[in-house]
């Protein structure tokens, strides 16, 4: 686990990458597909990341 302020980053880079999914899912589905795609992409970016952090 990490903790101070690395952890806190984490957490918040966490936080943003669910909002970038909910918001990239709203998006493809109003119709912009493009836009919601990316959004969606960089969510899993940030997890991967985090991910490699963590581990």
């Amino acid at each position: 686990m990490t903790a101070g302020p690395a952890g806190t980053l984490l957490a918040i880079l966490m936080l943003v990458a669910v909002l970038l999914i909910v918001f990239g899912v709203r998006m493809i589905a109003r119709g912009e597909r493009r836009n919601g795609s990316l959004m969606l992409l960089c969510a899993v970016v940030m997890m991967g990341n985090v991910a490699i952090w963590t581990v």
